[in-house]
């Protein structure tokens, strides 16, 4: 029995990490699907949802305004979500137009906003952007494109980071968005890729449905019911937001429980999405999403059951786990450790996995209700 666990535990993982982007780079050379792009220019209602922004809502809304696409066929709907302190002020004080300001007198969370800012937008095309993030002045242009295809009902641009000053976790972060988005954009060319960047993404209007309160990963849930009625979702990488490294793992460490959190939340809030009878790209959202927050009971499994086991090869399996887990240990002890090379990938590894276990606990303890956080913390508002 423990030899059965342990091979399990390790294909599983395997599979989760590695074999998935294999099979899709498969899927890409043996059935491709090309996305038909076209020029298009459909009127676009640019959706931001906030909360006590002042840091940021300014600049966030200039940059929106100086986007390279006809004035006439753009407006800006910013939603204040009970915001407190003067962040409605700055937008009142924008001499442009485009710019709507829709308040709600309390906060009810980024998906109650985004429902209220969509119920009065007149545009085509919704656009969702966040307060922190900016965009490159072609990307919702880029984005439009894809609509040329009627196959496509919404559109993922590609989110930059880039450092604003020093990040100790640049390095093992950088390599993993970098295999990220491989896997988002074999998906895209195979077929739909599973959730979009929540701060720069477009969807067909008729397509948008309101989101339970409290959700977490709009970015997630909202793609999926595009994809429940027939259309792809996909992967532009020309339409590219800028955001900002963190600054160090404490910060990485928040946005990962929020949005591993998230992905158990969804299973609560739409458990369809785990039945292939209802979910028309189960295999994509379980290999993507969902195996990955369950990798590190796998680990443990694996750990456990080799050091169980009699026999060289699976000793010689628990001392290199063993090693491992001790290698991440000393790095969050010392943190100069986590600046060689490959310690600071394998200490990220074990916190994303930590991440998951503690979204585990926070979804099945209650505690994956939505707050805000300033901009400035660095996090992928709601927490």
């Amino acid at each position: 029995m423990c030899e059965a666990i342990f091979w399990l535990s390790v294909s599983f993982v395997f599979y989760t990490y590695a074999g998935y982007p294999v099979l899709l780079a498969l899927l890409r050379r043996l059935f491709p699907r090309e996305i038909v792009k076209k020029p298009l220019l459909p009127s676009v209602s640019v959706v931001l949802a906030m909360r006590n922004e002042a840091r940021t809502i300014k600049r966030r809304l200039e940059n929106l305004a100086v986007q390279d696409y006809p004035a006439g066929k753009m407006e800006i709907i910013a939603v204040s979500d009970g915001s407190d302190d003067n962040t409605e002020a700055l937008v009142k004080e924008m001499q442009d137009s485009r710019i709507q300001l829709l308040t709600l007198p309390t906060p009810h969370g980024k998906a109650v906003a985004l429902a209220h800012g969509v119920a009065v937008a007149k545009g085509e095309i919704i656009v969702f952007a966040d307060a922190r993030q900016t965009f490159e002045t072609s990307a919702i242009r880029e984005l439009m494109e894809n609509f040329g295809d009627p196959t496509v009902g919404c559109v993922s641009g590609q989110l930059v980071f880039v450092e604003k000053e020093e990040s100790a976790v640049r390095v093992p972060m950088g390599a993993y968005w970098s295999y990220e988005k491989s896997v988002r954009r074999h998906e895209s060319l195979t077929g739909s890729t599973i959730g979009v960047s929540g701060s720069i993404y477009a969807m067909r209007r008729e397509l948008y449905r309101p989101l339970p309160a409290g959700t977490l990963l709009d970015d997630v849930f909202s793609p999926m019911l595009v994809i429940r009625q027939g259309y792809r979702v996909v992967f532009e990488e020309k339409a590219v937001a800028f955001d900002v490294v963190s600054r160090n793992i404490e910060q990485e460490w928040r946005r990962k429980v929020r949005t591993l959190t998230g992905n158990w939340q969804l299973l609560g809030l739409a458990p369809w999405l785990a039945f292939p009878k209802f979910n028309p790209v189960w295999g994509r959202f379980m290999s993507h999403k969902i195996f990955r927050i369950l990798v590190p009971f796998f680990l443990a499994a694996a750990f456990v059951s080799s050091g169980l086991l009699p026999g060289l090869f699976y000793t010689a399996a628990f001392i290199v786990q063993g090693a491992f887990y001790a290698i991440a240990a000393s790095a969050a002890v010392i943190p100069r450790l986590r600046t060689l090379p490959g310690i600071g990938i394998i200490y990220f590894f074990v916190v994303l996995n930590a991440a998951a276990v503690i979204g585990f606990w926070k979804w099945i303890s209650g505690q994956a209700a939505t707050t805000w956080q300033r901009s400035a913390d660095l996090t992928l508002r709601p927490q």
